[in-house]
C-alpha cells in the first residue's frame, strides 16, 4: 500500500467515524430507534439516501436494541429512469425492499407552468404515497435523508418566504398521527455525504424533474449559507446550534408563551434592585426601555 493510498484510507476511516458518530448522537438524542421498530428508508436515489442507508445498516450490527431495515422507493414514471438501478444494488447487498410504482411525474408536469418549480407539489404527492404505504406495511418508523444543510436551508426558506420561524423536525409525527418520522442525518453536513458517497460509489440517480431547475429559492439559500460560511467560518453551525437553543419568551408568539398573562411580582411597585426610586426611573424611561434584561 501507497503513502498516497493509506492516506486516502486514513481520511476515510475519519470521515466514516464522524458520520457514524453524528447518526448515533442524532439518534440518541431524539430517541429515534427503538427496539422492535421496523424503519422504512426511503431510497430516492440520491447521495444522502444511500449513505443513509449505508450507515444505518452498519449501525445496525452494533446496536444496543434490535431493528429492521427496509429500503422504499418510489418510482414517479420520470422519463430515463433507470428502474433496474436500485432493485440490482439492494439485492447485491441484501437489504429488503420495495419498490412503489406511481405516475406522479406526468401529474406534476400537467399541473405546474413550464418554468415553475415543481418540488412543492412533487414532495407532497410522494409525502403521501410513502406515509400511506408505511401505515399499510405496519412500519414503525419512517426514515428521510434530509441532513443539517437541508434543515438550515428550510429554516431560511420558511423565514424569507412564508413568514415562519420553522425548520425540518428530526423527529416528527405526521399530522394523522399514523407515522413518526425520523432523520438521522439531521447532524452530519452535506459536504460529509457528498464524499462518503463519492468514495463509496453509490450508484446515484439524478433527478430530471426538478434537480435540473436553476431558479429554485433553495439554492439561492444554499450559496448564501456557502457564502457565510466561507466568509464567517463557524456562522452555520451557530446557526444550527440555535434551533437547539430556543428562547420562547424572547420571540413574540403568544402560542408559545403567555404574554398576557405576564406580569411584575410587586405590580405598581419599583424593584428594589433599580437605583433611586421612581422619579429617576421616570427620567431615565428611554435608558432602561433600551437595556436588554
Amino acid at each position: 500500500m501507497t503513502a498516497s493510498t493509506r492516506k486516502q484510507q486514513l481520511n476515510f476511516n475519519k470521515l466514516q467515524k464522524r458520520l457514524r458518530r453524528n447518526v448515533g448522537r442524532a439518534i440518541q438524542d431524539f430517541n429515534m430507534i427503538e427496539d422492535g421498530d421496523r424503519v422504512m428508508v426511503c431510497l430516492s436515489g440520491g447521495k444522502d439516501s444511500f449513505a443513509l442507508l449505508d450507515i444505518l445498516r452498519n449501525l445496525q450490527g452494533r446496536a444496543p436494541v434490535d431493528f429492521e431495515l427496509v429500503a422504499v422507493n418510489l418510482d414517479q414514471k420520470q422519463p430515463g429512469f433507470p428502474e433496474q438501478a436500485l432493485p440490482d444494488y439492494l439485492r447485491n447487498i441484501g437489504v429488503p425492499f420495495h419498490i412503489i410504482e406511481q405516475d406522479t411525474y406526468s401529474v406534476v408536469k400537467r399541473v405546474i407552468p413550464e418554468g415553475k418549480t415543481t418540488c412543492g407539489l412533487c414532495s407532497r404527492l410522494r409525502r403521501g404515497i410513502l406515509y400511506t404505504f408505511a401505515a399499510e406495511q405496519g412500519m414503525t418508523k419512517i426514515a428521510l435523508g434530509h441532513h443539517r444543510d437541508d434543515i438550515l436551508e428550510t429554516l431560511f426558506l420558511n423565514l424569507f418566504h412564508g413568514g415562519k420561524l420553522k425548520a425540518m423536525p428530526p423527529k416528527l409525527l405526521s399530522d394523522d398521527g399514523r407515522n413518526v418520522v425520523i432523520r438521522p442525518l439531521a447532524y452530519c453536513q452535506e459536504r460529509d455525504l457528498a464524499a462518503y458517497a463519492e468514495i463509496r460509489q453509490f450508484p446515484i440517480i439524478p433527478c430530471n424533474l426538478c434537480g435540473s431547475q436553476d431558479n429554485l429559492q433553495r439554492q439561492a439559500i444554499k450559496a448564501m449559507l456557502r457564502q457565510w460560511e466561507k466568509q464567517f467560518p463557524g456562522r452555520v453551525e451557530n446557526l444550527f446550534a440555535a434551533l437547539q437553543n430556543v428562547a420562547p419568551s424572547h420571540l413574540a408568539d403568544p402560542r408559545l408563551f403567555d404574554f398576557a398573562g405576564l406580569g411584575a411580582r410587586n405590580s405598581g411597585q419599583v424593584p428594589d434592585w433599580l437605583p433611586g426610586g421612581r422619579e429617576e426611573v421616570e427620567e431615565h424611561a428611554d435608558a432602561f426601555q433600551n437595556e436588554t434584561l
